[in-house]
């Protein structure tokens, strides 16, 4: 999401670096603040603090927010593996310094073998996390082309030297943070843990041999501050850097995909990941309070949401309500479950489904959204119910940002499977 006005303001709810400014260090301490912060010459907002830096270096460099975006983007394949990533997909909205914007789609797309009963079981009944864990759950893989479709549109640096920061960091290693190593033991040992969590059991980490060789050290958790070498992953990364980024669909690590697809009942092919192509759209564009937002259309979801959101919140006097109060806390909650009450119901890939955008995003849609709402009180569970938006129609993930020193503007969001 990118907010277009003559300041750029990001709350900070990551971990943000500033180029010639200086960081906010994270505590576990003390309570997370959130407040406007400004940067001269440019900001990298990102889940990870190495990742970030690798961003404010490009920046340095005189590379600009798309060359730094590839650059972060890569990095977090290797310092934040639970979302960021080369096998994944996501969304990328650039906003150029001229005014120029774009939205690209780089989502997986199901393989060519998918089948539409493919996650149910002889019954017809779902199987549990069939469609989020194992190798039936992996989708055509976006990043790699949908990184390199940007730098090729609007980045200044070459590829090469953009990969080399990931590629350091996954040959020399890096310190695991104390985030990671706690995820890390989560995801390896849930069901011992929780065995009635919700959903059922879920896949762990150890159950993938290469996983638990890679993830684990020694089948022992890695600690806080441990160096974690990813051999392999460095090795791929040299390929991208060598022979560019169509070798991931088409060369060695394309055949090593499949093959691993067919050893495990995959059914990614070659063919699939020949055909790969990102989807270059029209970003949505809604206004709150004077200011223009710039965010993604379906398939994304998040894009309707947080206009619809707003729209809701532009009813009410928040300023006066003061920040943090019980009461603008209380108007915030409601606006998202009736915007999340919508996705659910009405959002989908507009390629196959028909997305009643305009209505969900029409400010009279909200004003009438709006009335359900109950100053006093939090709406029960079950009365938070979709809207009718046709009426107003003319017919786990992680995020960064980054803004450098001209105006340039990146927001991405990608994700892999379940993260």
């Amino acid at each position: 999401m990118l907010f277009r006005n003559t300041k750029v303001v990001f709350l900070v709810i990551t971990s943000l670096v500033f180029y010639f400014i200086g960081f906010i260090p994270y505590s576990r301490s003390k309570a997370a603040s959130l407040f406007p912060l400004y940067a001269k010459h440019g900001v990298v907002s990102s889940a990870d603090r190495i990742a970030s830096e690798v961003g404010v270096e490009v920046l340095k460099k005189g590379g600009n927010a798309v060359d730094a975006a590839v650059a972060v983007a890569l990095a977090l394949a290797v310092t934040y593996p639970t979302a960021g990533n080369l096998g994944g997909g996501g969304f990328m909205v650039i906003r150029m310094a001229d005014g120029k914007t774009t939205a690209i789609d780089y989502r997986e797309t199901a393989p060519a073998k998918a089948t539409h009963d493919m996650y149910l079981d002889k019954e017809a009944r779902v199987i549990a996390n069939a469609s989020s864990t194992g190798y039936l759950a992996v989708g055509v893989p976006g990043t790699v082309a949908g990184l390199a479709l940007a730098l090729e549109k609007y980045g200044t640096m070459k590829w090469q030297d953009l990969v080399e920061p990931a590629y350091k960091l996954a040959k020399d290693g890096f310190p695991v943070s104390y985030w990671l190593a706690h995820t890390l033991s989560t995801n390896t040992d849930l069901v011992e843990r929780y065995p009635r969590s919700s959903g059922g059991p879920r896949e762990l980490l150890s159950k993938f041999a290469e996983s638990k060789r890679i993830f684990l050290k020694g089948g022992n958790y890695y600690q806080a501050g441990e160096l974690l070498k990813q051999p392999e992953l460095a090795l791929t990364l040299a390929r991208l850097q060598k022979e560019g980024p169509q070798e991931f669909y088409q060369g060695t690590t394309a055949q090593l995909i499949v093959e691993d697809m067919k050893k495990n009942g995959g059914i990614i092919t070659l063919e699939d990941l020949k055909n790969y192509k990102p989807a270059v759209r029209e970003p949505l564009k809604g206004n709150y309070r004077g200011y223009e937002i710039l965010t993604m259309p379906p398939p994304s979801s998040g894009g309707i949401a947080l206009i619809e959101m707003l729209n809701i919140l532009e009813q009410y006097d928040l300023k006066g309500l003061g920040f943090n109060s019980s009461e603008r806390n209380h108007l915030l909650i409601e606006a998202m479950r009736r915007a999340f009450a919508d996705r659910a119901e009405f959002l989908g890939d507009p390629d196959f489904v028909k997305v009643p955008v305009k209505g969900l995003v029409s400010k009279n849609y909200a004003i009438e959204v709006s009335k359900s709402i109950d100053l006093g009180k939090a709406t029960v569970s079950k009365q938070v119910k979709p809207g009718q938006p046709n009426s107003y129609e003319s017919d786990s993930t992680t995020h960064f940002s980054i803004v450098d020193s001209m105006g340039n503007a990146v927001a991405n969001t990608y994700t892999l499977n379940g993260s």
